[in-house]
This record gives structure tokens, sequence and C-alpha cells, in this order.
């Protein structure tokens, strides 16, 4: 049956037409942006997840950025340490020297005296960032605390790692500067045969004579100032361990997030070979669908022309 007030053939012809139009629409949409989930709309629960990620993503670039300054700090008190390290062994030749009979002491010291502010200027310029980890208050904090991880398990509680280093008077403290005098170089040490306590940082020996209780006295220093080097050396392992730890972890939240950023495509990127396909397949079913609405609309003019026939 044809009737004018109901056209069933280009009402079914125009349903077709939109909804090819708002595939292609929603085809376009991908195409143009990459993401076949751009919003909660198109897949609320990947939508969902893929959020959750790119936000736990930023947090561990933000634990990359806190690796890197830990390492830059510890790189810093790791060439000053080593630094260090080189000078007290200048002090240990020194005095080793000084024992032979004879000699001008007075004059020894006034070397030693110039490495002691070597050792002062060292740990006192060993700071990155506004952090010195060669020299602090023996009564504050005795531990550093570098960010290293970031992670979500799934009940969805966040757990932050930490590497931690110990920069008190038992790790790499050379210098106390609360007057404690805690630290490796200032502390106080106490010749076993007698005489007068010295610290590394103020020993003098230019009054130390040729008499067998002064050598005595001077070989014990000589123990003394080996004792604070394998101190010294201890503490530059802490440190050399702390980078290495620093430097894999570094490697690893690299790769993490490389895994992240994979994992949030599968989720919510278009995949642009079927995409373009699917476009090429929509533009000839809307050119079909044109041409089938045409079609429809024609048949009432057919029925006009039964009218002028008659």
């Amino acid at each position: 049956m044809s009737s004018l007030n109901t056209n069933i053939a280009a009402m079914t012809a125009l349903q077709t037409l939109n909804q090819t139009n708002k595939e292609m629409l929603v085809t376009q949409n991908r195409i143009s942006t990459g993401l076949k989930v751009k919003d909660a709309s198109d897949n609320a629960a990947y939508w969902s997840i893929a959020t959750t990620m790119r936000s736990d993503r930023m947090a561990v670039s933000t634990v990359e950025d806190a690796l890197g300054l830990g390492a830059a700090t510890i790189e810093v008190a790791v060439t000053a340490m080593n630094s260090a390290i080189d000078t007290i062994s200048k002090i240990k030749a020194k005095l080793v020297a000084a024992r032979a009979p004879g000699l001008d002491r007075a004059k020894i010291q006034s070397e030693i005296v110039e490495l002691q502010n070597e050792l002062k200027n060292t740990a006192g310029s060993a700071v990155f960032s506004g952090e010195n980890w060669l020299q602090g208050d023996s009564t504050g904090t005795a531990s550093k605390t570098i960010v290293a991880s970031f992670s979500r398990d799934s009940t969805g509680t966040i757990t932050i790692g930490t590497i931690e280093l110990n920069v008190g008077p038992t790790g790499t403290m050379l210098f106390d500067t609360s007057g404690n005098q805690a630290g490796i170089l200032d502390q106080l040490r106490t010749p076993p045969s007698g005489g007068a306590d010295y610290t590394i940082d103020t020993l003098d020996i230019s009054g130390i004579t040729d008499d067998p209780a002064d050598l005595t006295m001077l070989e014990e220093i000589v123990d003394g100032v080996d004792a604070a080097l394998n101190t010294m050396t201890d503490a530059a392992t802490l440190l050399g361990a702390a980078k290495s730890r620093i430097s894999l972890q570094k490697d690893f939240v690299q790769k993490l997030m490389d895994s992240i950023d994979t994992g949030i495509g599968q989720l919510v990127d278009a995949d642009m070979n079927e995409e373009s396909t699917r476009l090429q397949a929509l533009q000839v079913r809307q050119q079909l669908g044109v041409q089938a609405l045409g079609i429809a609309n024609q048949s009432a003019q057919q029925i006009l022309r039964l009218f002028q026939g008659g």
C-alpha cells in the first residue's frame, strides 16, 4: 500500500542513514584522537582503569625524579668522600714521615694543617640542593630518605618505598656541626699510652720530640688516623651501595613506566588499521543510504503522476 502520509520506505532509509552517520562520527573521533575509549561513556570500566593507571604513571614519574635527585646528591657525597680519603691518606703519610728522628716536625705540621683545612673544605662543600651528607648535626635525624617506589595492591592500598642512608656518626658524617664532636674526623681520640686527646682535624705534632715516649705516641696517632681512614672507607662503601641501588631502581622505574603506558594503550588506544577500514566501509554505506532515501522519497512523486495521468 502506498501512502502520502506515511512513507515507510523513506522512514527506514532515514533510520539506517542516521545510524550510519552515528557510527561514522564514532569512527572519525577515534581516528582523530587515536583513542577508542576517550571518556566514561565509551567504556566505563576501561576508562576507570586507565584513569587510575594514568594517575599512578604520574606518581611513578615523580619517583623517577626523586631517584634522580637522590642519585645526584649521593654522587656529590661520593666524590667528596673519595677526595677526603685521599687527603687523610696524605696526612697518614706525613705522620709516618715524621717518625724518622731529626726531622723538623713543625714544617711537617704546617703541611698537615693545610691538609686538615682541605678536609674541612671538602666536607663543607659536599652540598647538592641544600643537602650535605658528610657533615651535620649529630643531635638531629641520623638518616636520609630517598623515595624509591610507588605501588598499588589489589585492594587499592598505596605503598611508597624508600631507600634509607645513614648520615649520622655511625654512617657518613665526617664533621659534627652540633659541637658534640661525633663525626669521624672531629671525634676525640686518646693515645693508649697516655697523652692529650686529639682529633684528626686538629692534631698537632709540632711539639713531638725524639723522646721514645713521644715517638710511641706518634705511632699511636698514626694508628688513630688509620682507624679513621678505615671508617671513612666503610662510609664510602655505604654511599657506593646506595648509589648502585638507586641506579638499579631508576632502571626498573623506567621499565615500569613503559609497561604502564603499554597497559593503558591496550585498554584505550584505537587500532588505526581497523578504524580506517571501518571508515571506508561506512562511507560506502552512507552513500548507499543517501541513494536509498532518495529513491524512497520518489514514491510520492509516482503517486502524483497517477493523478496527472487521469
